[in-house]
């Protein structure tokens, strides 16, 4: 798996981050937001040294707002800036465009600067799934082999690639987010159960 592409991996901090700037649009710094998923039990210590374990939490909220950043465009504008994280819902035409020569945000695209191998980031993420499931409710999912109905379910045929596959989930899960205009929270807990399975051919 290529880790230089911030899409080869889905954060799941994404999805609680819209809940969270739906209640607070505005008035949150990187702590702020690291400390209430703290609370809500979906961030949990991720390093003995504490030096170490704040830099991994800064660099997967980080990952986090920029992947949310560029999904959410153009109907809103979420500012991923450390000390002033704000979602625009009508946003100027000048904070809506993304700085793609930002050397931030190339690098906390990047998950090689999260200083560890892919079995170790894999691990770590498959973790937050499995704590954001029980905190949306959603049910167990049995087995990681994908379903006939996972395809159905993404409009998708059983030969799609990855990128489809991911492609798809991001739509979808940006969709029916219930913090989301006309959202719905059980086809979002459907959306993420298949995207388990289905991502976890990859």
């Amino acid at each position: 798996m290529d880790l230089e592409r911030n899409t080869e991996y889905d954060n799941p901090l994404i999805w609680p981050i819209i809940s969270i700037l739906k209640e607070k649009p505005s008035g949150w710094m990187i702590h702020t937001l690291s400390e209430a998923l703290k609370q809500q039990g979906l961030l949990t210590t991720l390093d003995d040294d504490q030096e170490k374990d704040l830099f991994k939490r800064n660099f997967l909220l980080m990952n986090a707002l920029y992947q949310l950043q560029e999904m959410l465009l153009p109907e809103q504008w979420l500012q991923a800036q450390a000390m002033d994280i704000r979602l625009y819902a009508n946003p100027a035409e000048e904070r809506n465009q993304i700085d793609q020569d930002d050397p931030l945000r190339s690098y906390y695209l990047d998950w090689q600067n999260y200083n560890t191998d892919t079995d170790v980031i894999k691990s770590l993420l498959s973790s937050f799934w499995r704590r954001y499931q029980s905190h949306i409710g959603s049910t167990t999912i049995h087995g990681t082999q994908p379903l006939p109905e996972d395809y159905t379910l993404f409009g998708l045929p059983a030969d799609a690639s990855p990128s489809q596959i991911r492609r798809q989930w991001r739509k979808l899960a940006l969709r029916w987010h219930p913090d989301r205009p006309n959202g719905d929270a059980e086809q979002f807990r459907k959306i993420c159960e298949a995207w388990q399975r289905l991502g976890a051919k990859f």
